[in-house]
């Protein structure tokens, strides 16, 4: 073994897998992937699709420019997904007649309908613990996303 790498061993490395704030939220990323996978199949989502879903469903019309930052996804992620949103018929898609410049996405009537259908899907994470528990996991993680994206806009 490389004695440098030896000596780096220990608690004090600050490179141990178990040192690392990104690691279990890839991690949890994953795992929450594979838990919703299924269940959003079945509604003919991806995830990222039923996260703009969720947001059309509180307010909709919005602007491309909108849903990236509610999102944090810049348009060269968010246009092919919507893209395919609308050749599947959850959204449309259409310039904004006040700036042509932006893209107005909306909810057909079988995107509207399809929230119905996707009632079910927040109780996915839910099962076998308390709302207080749920309640407090997404309180610390979106204090972690705010303080993430604050230091990404100093960056």
């Amino acid at each position: 073994m490389n004695d440098r790498v030896a000596a780096l061993d220990g608690e004090g490395d600050p490179l141990l897998l178990d040192r690392q704030v990104c690691f279990p939220l890839y991690a949890a990323t994953n795992l929450l992937n594979r838990l919703y996978g299924p269940v959003l199949r079945q509604l003919g989502l991806t995830y990222p699709q039923y996260l703009v879903m969720l947001v059309l469903w509180e307010r909709a019309p919005q602007t491309v420019g909108t849903l990236g930052a509610r999102l944090y996804l810049d348009s060269g992620t968010l246009t092919p997904l919507l893209k395919r949103m609308e050749a599947a018929g959850h959204v449309t898609r259409s310039r904004d007649p006040e700036d042509e410049r932006r893209v107005v996405i909306g909810l057909t009537d079988a995107g509207r309908a399809l929230r119905e259908r996707a009632l079910h899907v927040p109780g996915t994470i839910a099962k076998g613990r308390t709302p207080e528990g749920i309640e407090e996991l997404r309180e610390s993680v979106q204090k972690l996303v705010a303080a993430l994206a604050e230091h990404s806009e100093q960056g």
